[in-house]
């Protein structure tokens, strides 16, 4: 059992039957006699989705293991990305909706970590960024200003805005968390094709 002030974004925990894993957390301490409060975002692991929500700071809540194993990605179908435990050769789907957009950078033969609850998957840990190679995208723009967008192809199909100055083949610094542009890439080395 752990207070929800303790509560913390990866942890898991069990609320009224139903396993969370906290995406974001958040503490208020309270003033005077009024008592603090902990927001939450929360993920339910069964169902995927999102529920915000306050506890209050001395709710004691069940908090449930998080265990981490690394997986290698084998394919997707139509609502599943499969990965294989290279120790056993066990296979485990995990529904699309759960991996979230991150999906279609996954390729064949790549080692991630999934989480898991109480022996179900609840999530694939991604790295923060990735270097990729724009596509197909609008010739560049000189003279407009640099703080404006225009869309981009990757070679995955993935759709991102990006500066006005970038131009076909070049290689980005792209944050996977919210999908979005943050640098070129410098040098000779090309990022590989995503």
């Amino acid at each position: 059992m752990i207070l929800a002030s303790q509560l913390r974004a990866g942890m898991a925990i069990r609320y009224e039957g139903q396993s969370y894993k906290a995406i974001a957390a958040e503490y208020h301490p309270g003033q005077g006699k009024m008592g603090g409060a902990t927001h939450v975002r929360l993920q339910n692991t069964g169902t995927g989705t999102f529920w915000e929500h306050s506890f209050r700071s001395e709710l004691k809540l069940e908090d449930v293991a998080v265990e981490k194993r690394p997986l290698e990605f084998l394919y997707d179908d139509d609502d599943h990305c499969w990965f294989m435990n290279p120790e056993n050769y066990e296979q485990t789907g995990i529904a699309k909706a759960v991996v979230g957009p991150q999906a279609a950078f996954l390729e064949a033969g790549k080692r991630v970590t999934v989480e898991f609850v109480e022996g179900d998957p609840i999530g694939v840990l991604f790295p923060d960024t990735i270097e990729v190679s724009i596509a197909e995208t609008a010739p560049p723009a000189h003279q407009q200003q640099d703080n404006t967008l225009k869309p981009a192809k990757l070679a995955n199909g993935v759709e991102i805005m990006v500066p006005q100055f970038i131009k076909n083949g070049d290689a980005i610094r792209l944050d996977l968390r919210t999908m979005k542009y943050m640098d070129r890439v410098k040098g000779e080395g090309k990022a590989r094709h995503v």
